[in-house]
């Protein structure tokens, strides 16, 4: 039985970085010699087989014809007759075709190792446009990596994007690579591919709106809503936040797509108005439940975490019930964190002071010292339960007022 390692296995290795995954390709086999070995199978749209003691997936080498639009319309045929080569064939990008047999040695017909050497990503074949969620990987390779794109395979994806196989992507398989992508190392790169073949039109419209739109240039001197959604995704991830919180950052500018020309560059709403798109996105995504609620907090109440010191006390008050902080104060801070990479997302304020954040937390601390329940209890013995949120939040504001008051000084604001 002769095997290879192959695909993402062996470029990492090339790249010196750590292997996770290892998956191997079987020549010269069937579906009844696998199993007469002890390998279990485990695909049914084509033979893939667990090996029966390490338990890694071997399949049998391969290819495929297109039989339909999108991602799924695919046949595959395997037999003893179907080569190493033929099955490296099929891959989507140089980089990923290639093998290494159990001596070590790199089987590499298609150049994958130059390109890796020259950073390039390059597609394999004219079959890379078959598969439109190729065009998500590549652009999440691309910012895992940081390489560039193959004009001739850039040309390739906005061909595949005007012939509309971007509009055959179902939800699942766009969120399965957004995720992956948004948690790579630089997230910008994969919305700058995705922008650049026309992808991002398609499938974040809402995002791809905020290009071109102006805003103003003393808060923000990269004027660009769009390049400055950009920087503050990459500043999340820079930040090592977690996936809903880089997901909030991509989203939280939706409202200034909105803004009508009469306002323009102040933006005047754009947190209110962005709510709506946002919500928009998260169907069309279908994405979790944390992220989704995440994104539609940040947006809605970025502003007025950034100008606390502007709000009056009994304001404080209001804005925790309303972002239900005492309840899900975890949450409410990855919103705060969300609000500093918003901060330092733009051009030359990199590394600005974000004192907001401490305030929020130190404010709903003291809050939460408040005893609700024996306030509640005394409210009922006293025959008022009707006046039982109103002492509980005079009570928090007696203890916030002085916390306050004393950031309003020192920052006079």
């Amino acid at each position: 039985m002769k095997t290879y390692l192959v695909g993402g296995a062996v470029r990492d290795a090339l790249l010196g970085l750590e292997v996770k995954d290892r998956d191997w390709v079987v020549v010269g086999e069937n579906a009844e010699s696998m199993a007469a070995r002890g390998f279990q199978p485990v695909g049914k749209d084509f033979p893939v087989f667990l090996h029966p003691q390490t338990h890694e997936e071997y399949a049998l080498a391969r290819t495929e014809r297109k039989t339909a639009k999108g991602y799924a319309g695919f046949a595959f045929h395997a037999d003893k007759e179907v080569t190493l080569e033929q099955d490296l064939q099929r891959r989507d990008l140089t980089i990923n075709a290639m093998a290494q047999d159990s001596d070590g040695l790199i089987i590499d017909p298609f150049g994958g190792r130059q390109d890796l050497e020259n950073g390039i990503l390059r597609h394999v074949s004219p079959a890379f446009a078959e598969d439109p969620v190729r065009i998500l990987r590549i652009a999440r390779l691309a910012a895992r990596y940081g390489f560039e794109i193959a004009p001739e395979t850039m040309v390739l994806m906005k061909n595949m994007v005007a012939d509309g196989e971007a509009d055959a992507l179902v939800a699942e398989r766009v969120w399965q690579e957004l995720a992956k992508g948004l948690m790579e190392r630089k997230p910008r790169r994969m919305m700058e591919v995705l922008r650049e073949c026309g992808a991002l039109k398609v499938l974040l419209p809402e995002v791809d709106a905020l290009f071109g739109v102006p805003q103003r240039a003393d808060y923000h001197p990269e004027i660009d809503c769009g390049i400055h959604t950009l920087m503050v995704l990459q500043c999340a991830a820079d930040m090592d936040l977690s996936l809903p919180e880089r997901y909030a950052a991509l989203l939280h500018y939706l409202g200034k797509a909105l803004t009508p020309p009469d306002i323009l560059p102040k933006h005047h709403g754009h947190d209110i108005n962005g709510v709506v798109p946002v919500r928009t996105v998260n169907e069309r995504l279908r994405a979790p439940k944390h992220c989704s609620e995440l994104a539609e907090l940040v947006c809605r109440w970025h502003i007025i975490f950034h100008q606390v010191g502007q709000l009056k006390a009994s304001t404080i008050i209001d804005v925790l019930k309303k972002t239900d902080a005492f309840r899900r104060s975890e949450r409410f801070q990855t919103a705060l964190n969300v609000c500093i990479a918003d901060v330092r997302g733009r051009l030359h304020f990199e590394h600005a002071p974000y004192p907001q954040r401490e305030h929020w937390l130190s404010l709903l601390a003291a809050a939460n010292e408040v005893d609700a329940g024996a306030i509640a209890g005394m409210c009922r013995q006293a025959n008022q339960p009707h006046l039982i949120a109103q002492k509980i939040d005079e009570a928090r504001l007696e203890k916030i007022k002085p916390l306050h008051h004393s950031y309003q000084k020192q920052y006079k604001q």
